[in-house]
């Protein structure tokens, strides 16, 4: 398993959009955590295709995620004592 190179805090303080282009287009991959606990990058979109001669909506939905960032220690949620 590869061991991932950034801490949970250098990725949230210099991680930033990733340029995707599909089709020449140019999209903004976002800067995620994702729910599993990876980093990395998400896009959701709708484009169109030529598909003989006829354009085609389709669902765009990309995930870039960083190998071995699931693994990272967790944040220390720090207990919060009510006043």
């Amino acid at each position: 398993m590869a061991k991932c190179p950034v801490t949970r805090a250098e990725f949230r303080e210099a991680a930033q959009p990733v340029k995707v282009e599909i089709n020449g287009i140019p999209m903004m991959a976002e800067v995620k955590e994702f729910s599993t606990g990876s980093l990395g990058w998400y896009l959701n979109s709708k484009s169109t295709i030529d598909v003989g001669g006829k354009q085609v909506t389709v669902q765009i939905g990309m995930n870039l995620t960083i190998i071995g960032s699931k693994d990272l220690p967790k944040d220390e949620i720090s207990e919060v004592i009510p006043a």
